[in-house]
């Protein structure tokens, strides 16, 4: 008996249909034509669940509702409300574009993906994207969950990282499109492909029996769900240390501003040095005690593990030095409203919401 092949022929028919009934209607980016708010969500989602995205957005929107008012603000104005999301290249990529649009487009987002790519921080699934859900353009994209439907449904091997296995993707969804009917509903469509690899199409324990797609799909047929896609190349983590100095002073502590490129780019963290004798010679510049450590833990990265191990020195006295450029003082009760790192931001916030700081575990 012949195994039936993988047709693109009325594949998004298929999408659209159970889009309709079985997909995903409530998210607050949903229902909308404005490109401000379907960019922000898009690049929100970029490698972050949508569960945690939905806060971020909410008070994202309430603090710059428009491009203009995110144009107009500072870059020190937009990290707070990216603080805790990470990839913080894509805030500063952000506040970027949303100047580029005023400046170069008249606060107009262009129509087309092909300019929409040429934007800061937009790529061409995220262009295509903006321009299927506003604009109607017929543009497939090619996010995370749309690769696991395709690599399933058509068969594609090959860790979709790669740019041979990407470009085949993208031709199979150029062809999908391509075979739609002319009146085929874009937005609806391209939300259809997303909700699919989020609520059936997923990483593990798919629900092929739901999906409209099974009748035709590669890995059902073949039963290569747990294949496909097909696992990335695996690289030895590189493992790195750092040493941060929580420097307390009547109420407040010192913070510092980190480069814009680099981990945690542009956000405020706590002095941070590569051991613990650099640490304590710094720490020498504010007090005669020496700092304590405090317990040490760990921040896993996309390509790294940071192991932080955290020092307490409490002065009493402000005689002994200023913040040097890029350094200021914090009040402990303004912390988490400050553009800090995530891991930085638990620390801190553990250690003043504590009762009793004696109840840390030392080092």
């Amino acid at each position: 008996m012949s195994l039936p092949v993988p047709c693109p022929n009325n594949l998004a028919e298929k999408v659209v249909a159970w889009q309709k009934t079985s997909g995903r209607h409530h998210l607050p980016w949903q229902n909308t034509q404005d490109p401000y708010r379907v960019w922000l969500s898009e690049i929100m989602l970029q490698q972050t669940q949508v569960a945690t995205v939905l806060g971020y957005y909410e008070r994202f929107l309430e603090r710059f509702p428009t491009v203009k008012d995110l144009a107009a603000a500072e870059q020190d104005e937009v990290m707070p409300y990216w603080a805790g999301l990470g990839y913080y290249a894509r805030a500063r990529n952000l506040h970027r574009c949303a100047r580029e649009v005023m400046e170069q487009w008249g606060g107009s987002f262009p129509r087309q993906a092909v300019d929409l790519a040429t934007l800061p921080g937009i790529g061409r699934s995220t262009a295509c994207a903006i321009a299927a859900f506003c604009f109607g353009e017929r543009s497939p994209i090619m996010d995370g969950n749309v690769k696991r439907v395709f690599t399933r449904y058509f068969g594609v091997y090959g860790p979709t990282q790669k740019k041979a296995v990407e470009n085949a993707l993208w031709a199979q969804a150029e062809e999908v499109v391509a075979l739609a009917p002319a009146d085929l509903n874009m937005a609806t469509y391209t939300q259809g492909l997303m909700d699919l690899g989020s609520q059936c199409c997923t990483r593990s324990k798919p629900t092929c029996s739901l999906c409209p797609l099974q009748s035709d799909c590669y890995a059902h047929t073949h039963q290569a769900q747990s294949e496909l896609p097909s696992p990335k190349e695996r690289l030895r983590q590189d493992e790195r240390y750092a040493h941060v100095l929580i420097l307390e002073l009547n109420g407040q502590v010192l913070l510092e501003q980190r480069p814009d490129k680099g981990i945690w780019g542009g956000l405020l963290t706590l002095p941070q040095y590569d051991d613990a004798m650099s640490l304590q010679t710094a720490a020498l510049h504010w007090s005669r005690e020496e700092a304590i450590s405090l317990a040490s833990f760990q921040h896993v990265f996309s390509h790294f593990k940071l192991h932080i191990t955290p020092w307490l020195l409490q002065v009493d006295e402000f005689d002994l030095a200023e913040p040097t450029a890029g350094q200021q003082w914090q009040d402990h009760e303004a912390l988490e409203q400050t553009a800090l790192p995530a891991p930085i931001r638990k620390l801190l916030l553990g250690l003043y919401q504590s009762k009793d700081s004696e109840q840390l575990i030392l080092g």
